[in-house]
């Protein structure tokens, strides 16, 4: 699990419902009634629910939603694992031959390095092989650029519904000018909103996709890494110069702690 996310969430709730219990000197009731508008929920959330409607498929929104989830969740696989993996095959292939990796295939867990391995051990030219798998990760990568922009769309959407609300209750506030008793209600209305807007693009929507975003430039990395090393794997390469070939796609700090022998065991 992905513990900044799960921290992130519970902080910015801590930090929001303390703030406001301050400011209602810790009396609940104070809070609710100051801070509790289900007008403004209706305005912010319906709205910005229905403006996503109309500018996305209803499957595409509902599959965003879906992903949100995913924040919890980073790729199961990281670059490291992937690199000493690859090493541990480019040594099996150079000891029992490309064949000797389909036994090996069919117990991975990995789709991708699966669909690739087999590739290899069909035989399939190298370049074919490069050109179905990049295929794949540019596919994967729309796929999740589609998830990113709901969320993108939803906060750029959510300030401008809590905008709308603040018209309405301005509106509502400046046609009862007589009416004390309908001013704090009507203020409430106009102010609620742009706050509760704030709160759905900053707090949820703009986080989740920025994570979202974070994630999916990790697992492109992480299947350039598997795309380089299989190929280098059916060039049969010696296995050192696939190590060294793939840690140039860590960090500095990231390859002095990635030291696989060629056994394809780690020091």
């Amino acid at each position: 699990m992905e513990l900044g996310s799960l921290i992130g969430l519970v902080l910015g709730l801590v930090v929001l419902i303390s703030s406001l219990l301050i400011q209602s000197d810790f009396n609940v009731g104070l809070m609710y009634v100051a801070y509790v508008d289900y007008v403004s929920v209706i305005i912010v959330i319906g709205g910005t629910i229905a403006s996503t409607f109309i500018a996305y498929p209803m499957d595409r929104f509902l599959g965003s939603v879906k992903a949100f989830g995913k924040i919890f969740t980073p790729p199961k696989m990281n670059p490291q694992t992937a690199i000493v993996e690859i090493i541990e095959l480019a040594n099996l292939a150079r000891r029992e031959g490309i064949l000797a990796l389909e036994e090996k295939a069919s117990l991975m867990e990995d789709v991708f390095l699966k669909k690739g391995i087999m590739l290899i051990v069909d035989g399939t030219d190298p370049e074919l092989v490069r050109s179905i798998l990049e295929t794949e990760m540019a596919y994967i990568e729309a796929r999740h650029s589609n998830s990113r922009g709901v969320w993108g769309f939803i906060a750029s959407m959510a300030p401008s519904w809590g905008m709308l609300g603040t018209f309405v209750g301005l509106i509502f506030m400046l046609l009862n000018l007589d009416d004390p008793d309908a001013l704090g209600p009507g203020m409430a209305t106009a102010l609620i909103t742009t706050f509760y807007g704030a709160i759905v693009a900053n707090y949820i929507a703009l986080p989740v996709e920025n994570k979202l975003k974070y994630f999916n430039d990790e697992e492109i990395v992480l299947k350039e890494i598997l795309v380089e090393g299989m190929l280098s794997i059916q060039a049969g390469e010696n296995p050192r110069i696939i190590e060294e070939k793939l840690k140039s796609f860590l960090a500095p700090s990231q390859r002095s702690n990635q030291n696989v022998d060629a056994a394809g065991s780690e020091d």
